[in-house]
């Protein structure tokens, strides 16, 4: 009897020490409590003691049994999904609950449409944090100012919100951050000035919002940085030449802004592929100093004020797949070869007076 009595002590005992402690249990509680989601039933596997097992969306550290990852992906190839036919959609807000899970590395809670309220501040107090994905919400305030107090982060992406505000000043103290995405929010303010201090970066994106202000010189001084999209904001000033010199650049996206300025030939011959400077106040000529090294899957400069003829260096370029040069002020004759011989008469419509191939005769508009 004694015997029976330890045995089930000892399985007590394992049972416990294997399971989530209760105060991450009533935190995940007070979390889900504060969301609702009427189609696909993620939560009706959010039941008994041990939210380290077959709780959806919830993984925890093998050897401390703390939460440590929630992710919570609306739109998902998971049999769940499947089953229902549909992709996810949940309303609610993000309860600051999710702050006493204090091992949490990673919170994904993506594209489901209908979350709202504002990002708890408190979630700059989780130290392990190395993710945070709230993409394809309704969330709305702003960027926590002390966001930068989580030294452990490597990726931040609040996109497709409805986030205000500036970009906190201690967003550059992310020592870790490696991935940027603010896109099409209603983000106003500046680019911070040493955001150059972010020297893992190597995604800034930040189109679709209400920034202004110019490109800081400190952005082309990150080594690893390899997208930047900086497209459908309010920024202005000149193109700083130093973006041509950056070593991995390979996707430049400034289209939709007011820069002003000509175009700074260090972009011709730089490692930057796909090249969108459309939709600006850009003047002067096309630079010539296309060469060998010049290779473009896109390259768009429509929708600007450029004068005088096609630079007939642009024959010597490597490879372009895309090219538009549409409504501006070219004149001259197209050049004749590669690329010109496989490109639309779309791709230089709308121009003061461009003739030949694949126009018919000059235009004059």
């Amino acid at each position: 009897m004694k015997l029976n009595v330890v045995v089930l002590l000892l399985l007590l005992i394992i049972s416990t020490a294997t399971c989530c402690p209760p105060s991450d249990h009533r935190a995940l509680l007070a979390f889900r409590s504060a969301l609702k989601e009427p189609y696909l039933g993620i939560f009706n596997s959010w039941t008994g003691q041990d939210c380290c097992h077959n709780w959806y969306g919830i993984s925890c550290d093998s050897l401390t049994h703390r939460v440590a990852d929630i992710n919570l992906r609306g739109e998902s190839e998971d049999p769940i999904f499947e089953r229902a036919h549909r992709t996810g959609f949940m309303t609610g807000y993000i309860s600051p609950a999710i702050c006493d899970l204090t091992r949490l590395s990673a919170i994904t809670i993506a594209d489901w449409k209908g979350i709202s309220g504002e990002i708890p501040k408190c979630i700059t107090r989780l130290p392990f944090l190395r993710t945070l994905d709230l993409i394809g919400n309704q969330i709305s305030g702003v960027i926590p100012n002390d966001i930068g107090r989580l030294h452990r982060l490597a990726v931040l992406n609040v996109a497709d919100n409805r986030i205000s505000g500036s970009i906190p000043n201690s967003l550059t103290n992310l020592s870790s951050l490696m991935h940027l995405d603010l896109r099409n929010n209603l983000i106003s303010g500046v680019i911070p000035a040493d955001i150059g201090r972010l020297t893992m970066l190597s995604r800034a994106l930040l189109s679709g919002n209400r920034i202004t202000g110019r490109i800081p010189e400190s952005l082309t001084r990150i080594y690893r940085l390899a997208d930047v999209d900086l497209s459908g904001n309010q920024l202005y000033g000149t193109i700083t030449p130093s973006l041509g010199r950056m070593s991995v650049l390979a996707t430049l996206n400034l289209d939709g802004n007011k820069f002003s300025g000509e175009i700074p030939q260090t972009l011709m011959t730089s490692s930057v592929m796909n090249l969108n400077l459309s939709r600006n106040l850009l003047q002067g000529k096309i630079p010539e100093g296309f060469g060998p090294r010049s290779y473009f899957t896109v390259l768009d400069l429509s929708y600007n004020n450029l004068k005088g003829p096609i630079p007939r260096s642009i024959s010597g370029a490597s490879f372009i797949g895309h090219l538009d040069l549409s409504h501006n002020h070219l004149c001259g004759k197209i050049p004749v070869g590669s690329p010109f011989n496989h490109l639309e008469a779309a791709s230089f419509m709308y121009n003061d007076c461009l003739c030949g191939k694949p126009l018919s005769a000059c235009l004059k508009n």
